[in-house]
């Protein structure tokens, strides 16, 4: 191996573990905390991007726009969008904040997954999925989402979620602009765990 070869894998890795590192500061403003810089969201969100960038500088978190864009472009759950003009930016979903993104409502698939661990099953299935201090339930279209969502804190357990008979039942679903299903909670009647 070339030194040339090492030093540009080297600064390869380095870029992208700093577009991660900066992905979830990001997420943590724009989804959970926007006082912590500073940062102003509209009603639905929105933040202006030139804000974002010089009051992430102003707290010492190094951001461009080239950066900004590279974060919403590579980051590996499609968490932000920027407005049309691109001069706005906002997380797609996951927010504990009260903010109204304005999802239509959708028709979800017959099934639906869901990832925990097995230390929550007992309240699940008593009580059913709630929110837990976000917005909506999150809930993905295939078992390898919802396996790594629940391997985050133990050893994961995926949950079938019958989504369709849920929606039929007049619950209502949302499908986030990075196809994300959300809906308010989930009744344990629709809830089994998948062998």
């Amino acid at each position: 191996m070339n030194v040339h070869f090492m030093a540009t894998r080297i600064k390869k890795d380095w870029m992208k573990d700093e577009l991660r590192h900066i992905s979830k500061i990001i997420s943590l403003v724009l989804r959970h905390k926007p006082e912590e810089i500073g940062l102003v969201l509209d009603e639905n969100g929105w933040a202006k991007v030139d804000e974002l960038i010089i009051k992430m500088n102003k707290k010492a978190i190094v951001v461009d726009r080239e950066t900004l864009n590279a974060v919403v472009k590579t980051n590996d759950k499609n968490r932000f969008t920027f407005n049309d003009d691109g001069t706005m930016i906002r997380a797609n979903q996951g927010h504990s904040i009260n903010i109204e993104l304005n999802l239509p409502e959708a028709i979800p698939p017959d099934i639906l997954y869901h990832g925990t661990t097995a230390k929550n099953l007992d309240s699940i299935f008593k009580d059913g999925l709630k929110k837990q201090g976000r917005q909506y339930v999150h809930l993905s279209a295939n078992a390898e989402t919802a396996k790594a969502v629940g391997s985050r804190h133990d050893k994961p357990v995926i949950l079938i979620i019958t989504a369709k008979t849920m929606y039929n039942a007049g619950l209502k679903f949302y499908l986030s602009k990075n196809n994300i299903w959300l809906t308010d909670a989930v009744p344990p009647e629709f809830i089994m765990v998948k062998e």
